[in-house]
């Protein structure tokens, strides 16, 4: 199948909102058996097509939704008690999940050592109190849980990707193990915006960037959109569980626009308080050849719903069936 966009394909697909491009029908094999597990099995699914953010949401385009709304995000309310029961009274407080670079080299075993949980942390505020968004306007928003990118496409009309379509959006039609074909970085030209160096300690920024980047600071994939591996994270609609499910035995059985587990399945068996997951893909700037090789399409990982982070973001989609006459 060709899975390229076509000038009938665009001429039929005019951009809902300013800002979308058309990412078109396709069948790919969704997933990976050959990294992490939560990736496996790899198997064939069908996606329609729909209009997607060409990039993140930034920090601008947040705040004019904060200004019109009055929303205020989840991580800049203190938590309620009743709700995590047994907590350190010292964490119910306002404050999210920061990146803060240890001093010299460590062992990956424990991500304490490089993740802090800050009070005043928040979306205006990336690395706490003290920071701020000055000369970061068109970089991706951070440090948004579900509750709020939820509120967000409530308010322009717009919808959250699955992760079958995120997945399919960033693949552009290209077959090969990242984004734009087989090698990480070819001819020497940095693709993304992942860490360069010795994750945690050490950030050679041979690409010129430390942490996030302004969207659009690399090469746009084949259907024009920016940044869906690396720089940030990004939120997916979908429930996670921790495997895909079987491929189907027949072909005639393939699944067209498949969602992830029921919101039961979501739940870390591991931990004392059941806080749902969502999948989130596309790996962020932190994501390193040594320690988190997930800047590829078929990375995922499960990010807790009420669970806001420095290197997290989202964009919105828009399917064809709102549309429809």
């Amino acid at each position: 199948m060709n899975v390229m966009t076509t000038a009938s394909a665009i001429a039929q697909a005019a951009a809902p909102f300013p800002g979308m491009v058309w990412v078109p029908a396709g069948e790919y094999r969704m997933g990976s058996d050959h990294h992490y597990p939560e990736e496996a099995p790899a198997h064939p699914v069908e996606v329609d097509g729909f209009w997607m953010d060409v990039a993140p949401v930034t920090n601008a385009r947040f705040r004019e939704f904060v200004e019109a709304t009055g929303h205020v995000t989840f991580c800049e309310i203190a938590p309620d008690a009743a709700d995590y029961p047994g907590a350190d009274p010292s964490m119910l407080t306002p404050a999210s999940v920061v990146f803060v670079p240890p001093p010299g080299r460590v062992g990956l075993q424990d991500h304490y050592q490089w993740w802090q949980f800050i009070p005043g942390a928040d979306w205006r505020h990336p690395q706490g109190p003290s920071s701020s968004l000055e000369g970061r306007d068109d970089h991706p928003v951070v440090h948004v849980a579900y509750a709020d990118i939820e509120a967000y496409a409530r308010w322009a009309s717009k919808a959250l990707p699955t992760e079958a379509e995120f997945e399919w959006a960033a693949r552009g039609g290209v077959e090969g193990e990242y984004a734009w074909g087989s090698e990480l970085t070819p001819g020497g030209r940095h693709m993304a915006n992942i860490w360069q160096g010795e994750f945690p300690w050490q950030n050679l920024a041979e690409d010129g960037h430390v942490g996030t980047s302004p969207v659009g600071a690399y090469p746009a994939n084949a259907y024009g959109l920016q940044d869906l591996i690396g720089n940030v994270w990004e939120w997916t609609c979908d429930w996670y569980r921790p495997r895909h499910p079987a491929a189907a035995v027949k072909s005639c059985c393939i699944p067209n626009n498949p969602r992830g587990a029921n919101l039961d399945e979501s739940y870390d068996p591991a931990q004392p308080i059941r806080i749902p997951r969502k999948v989130m893909k596309g790996g962020s700037h932190l994501c390193a050849p040594n320690y988190c090789r997930r800047y590829r399409p078929a990375a995922r990982m499960a990010q807790p719903v009420d669970t806001s982070t420095s290197h997290l973001g989202f964009r919105c989609v828009v399917r064809r069936d709102v549309f429809a006459e």
